[in-house]
């Protein structure tokens, strides 16, 4: 892959049947939950991550708390299609790769400025776990971004 270490046929078939799997269910769960910012329930589910983030705070002044959840519904979106099609076309990995990373890092820091977002249950300190699977994601985009076609 690098040029460094060897590996065996089986270890590079089990690698791009890994990053296939991944593919296909970020793909998945970013449509899924993108189609679902268009509802009022997720749009009302999502306003206070939004109205408490410090670059996020300020965009109920200028439109309606469903027309945000579309515009981040959209965004996720567009992030899977590109994430689909740069299975073929290899140019848009990058593009798609910077999108999951500013995505999923700006998600990812409303554990830290949503409050009430963690909890203390029977002594553990828990979150609204939703939120974790953008660490998976923000992993899998810096692998994208990084790529030099190991996985074809």
């Amino acid at each position: 892959m690098d040029g460094t270490t060897s590996i065996t046929r089986s270890q590079f078939s089990t690698y791009r049947l890994g990053y296939y799997v991944s593919l296909v269910g970020t793909v998945i769960v970013l449509l899924w939950i993108g189609i679902f910012k268009f509802t009022p329930t997720e749009a009302q589910g999502i306003k206070p991550l939004i109205e408490n983030h410090f670059l996020t705070f300020f965009v109920y002044k200028f439109t309606s708390v469903q027309a945000v959840s579309n515009a981040i519904g959209a965004i996720e979106i567009i992030i899977a299609v590109l994430l689909l099609f740069s299975v073929k076309f290899a140019f848009l990995r990058k593009c798609t790769g910077i999108g999951m990373i500013g995505t999923f890092l700006v998600t990812l820091s409303y554990l830290f400025t949503t409050p009430g977002v963690w909890k203390v249950v029977d002594g553990v300190p828990v979150t609204d776990f939703f939120i974790l699977k953008d660490l998976m994601f923000l992993g899998f985009g810096l692998m994208i971004l990084n790529g030099k076609n190991e996985y074809r």
